[in-house]
């Protein structure tokens, strides 16, 4: 289906603010346009002052965005990088384990690539929960219940909370918004605080984040760099994972 033009332009926007900069050529594969479409917009939006022209694409002018992007939104930003950091993610789990999966577009990827046969699941995450769901095999999924968040349709609070509390993990897959001074962030304080008790109680912690959320930030840092197992993430032509490599152990 067509986007509608204030829908692209919105989408645009999205994608600069996500990765920081982007080329016109980025942008023309990902909402499929052309690039007199692409450049028409990008000069469109800097007289908005939505963003910021540079040669051969944009930047974004924001490194702290104060609204979290929609669901819709993430689902199309680094579809591709996304896909490929599940593969890899795919690769640390094994049958009999117990694992913790956290929200985000990511994590629900990884519950779309899933294919276990003896497994025991446990989410905090509507979609993933009901993702995995509807899979034919011998799952155990648990659905950690409270108050949702409809944004991400995550639960959070005091029942989420003391839920995990008793609950022990082989290994959580998280994601994140931002990541900063080795500080991991997202966008509430109550959704941050659960992923922490969740974390807290794994032996090992997977942070599944494409490049583009490094030195991103975000109102509530939840948890620290140099606490997690490993960060799985993308090749960049910055070499990002290079910075990252300094603190934490990074499978990409």
């Amino acid at each position: 289906m067509k986007m509608l033009k204030e829908e692209r332009l919105n989408a645009i926007v999205s994608l600069v603010d996500q990765k920081g900069a982007i080329k016109v050529t980025e942008i023309m594969e990902r909402l499929n346009v052309s690039d007199m479409t692409v450049r028409r917009d990008l000069t469109e939006l800097e007289a908005a002052g939505r963003l910021k022209r540079v040669h051969g694409g944009a930047s974004s002018l924001n490194t702290y965005r104060p609204h979290e992007l929609s669901h819709a939104d993430k689902q199309i930003i680094n579809s591709v990088e996304k896909k490929e950091i599940v593969q890899k993610a795919l690769s640390l789990i094994h049958e009999e384990e117990t694992i913790f999966l956290g929200p985000g577009t990511t994590i629900e990827l990884l519950a779309e690539a899933m294919e276990f046969k003896h497994l025991r699941v446990v989410t905090n995450c509507l979609p993933v929960f009901e993702t995995l769901s509807k899979k034919k095999n011998a799952l155990t999924i648990y659905l950690v219940g409270g108050e949702m968040r409809l944004l991400t349709k995550s639960f959070f609070g005091e029942i989420a909370n003391k839920a995990l509390e008793e609950m022990h993990f082989h290994k959580a897959f998280f994601s994140c918004n931002a990541l900063k001074d080795n500080k991991i962030m997202t966008a509430t304080i109550e959704e941050g605080q659960t992923q922490a008790i969740a974390l807290d109680n794994s032996i090992e912690k997977y942070l599944l984040m494409d490049t583009s959320k490094v030195e991103k930030q975000d109102f509530y840092s939840f948890y620290q760099l140099e606490e997690v197992t490993a960060v799985v993430t993308n090749k960049d032509k910055f070499d990002t994972s290079k910075v990252l490599e300094k603190v934490v152990r990074v499978i990409y």
